[in-house]
């Protein structure tokens, strides 16, 4: 299939960061899905809501350590005015009685977990990655469409971005997914990407590279085909 590489110009930048990667095959589409697992995957998004409340000791969002550590890690490379870690946004909706809402049992599943650990979780179309998946600091110029938009919105200069062959995948590192490799709920290769900038909170990341791999399995009837981190000392892995 492929690899995926964390670049030097990404360490450069953020050298104690850890990654963990979940490949999964044969995710079952949103219809086939059992229907008790279905009503797992909503119920485990309902805790999950309710359990985030832990990581929120100020009402103030940047100032709680889960997401601060986010604001500080985005500071040292360029991006487009107001983006943030995505976790941020789940937190901000909890912190504001704003419950993240159920969609399919594969988000769910993935929102589910974000908000138990406090950590950025994204999915992406593994079938519609062109060559290496490359998470770097880019130079400017890749193309991408963002979800939900029709024109194209180029990555900027210093910005760090996941990439591949035909372009951005996602910007501002975690911040926005674009259309090439979209996941719907109909797409049976995914690779699951979490990141953490706390090397505190290691454990936290891997138990929850765990989850995604069992729950993966359990309710959206997939195969885990590769598993893994990503840091500096070992900077890429295989994407089956």
């Amino acid at each position: 299939m492929g690899k995926f590489v964390v670049e030097d110009s990404f360490w450069k930048l953020l050298p104690e960061v850890e990654i963990g990667v979940v490949c999964v095959d044969g995710i079952l589409p949103t219809d086939q899905i059992s229907k008790e697992g279905a009503v797992r995957a909503a119920k485990l998004l309902d805790v999950a809501n309710n359990a985030a409340e832990r990581w929120l000791t100020s009402t103030t969002i940047s100032t709680n350590e889960v997401v601060a550590v986010w604001r500080q890690a985005y500071q040292k490379f360029k991006t487009k005015k107001g983006a943030r870690c995505s976790v941020e946004n789940l937190l901000k909706r909890v912190l504001r009685d704003n419950p993240v809402g159920h969609i399919n049992p594969a988000v769910d599943v993935s929102n589910a977990i974000s908000l138990k650990y406090a950590l950025p979780i994204g999915a992406e179309n593994l079938d519609a990655v062109e060559g290496t998946f490359r998470l770097a600091q880019t130079e400017g110029g890749d193309r991408f469409l963002p979800i939900g938009e029709e024109e194209s919105d180029p990555t900027l200069p210093g910005e760090v971005a996941y990439l591949d062959d035909g372009g951005a995948i996602c910007r501002c590192w975690n911040w926005r997914d674009g259309q090439r490799t979209e996941v719907s709920d109909a797409t049976p290769h995914c690779v699951f990407i979490m990141e953490n900038v706390d090397p505190s909170r290691s454990a936290d990341l891997h138990a929850a590279i765990d989850e995604v791999a069992r729950l993966a399995e359990e309710i959206l009837g997939g195969t885990v085909t590769a598993k893994g981190f990503v840091t500096k000392d070992s900077p890429e892995m295989e994407l089956v």
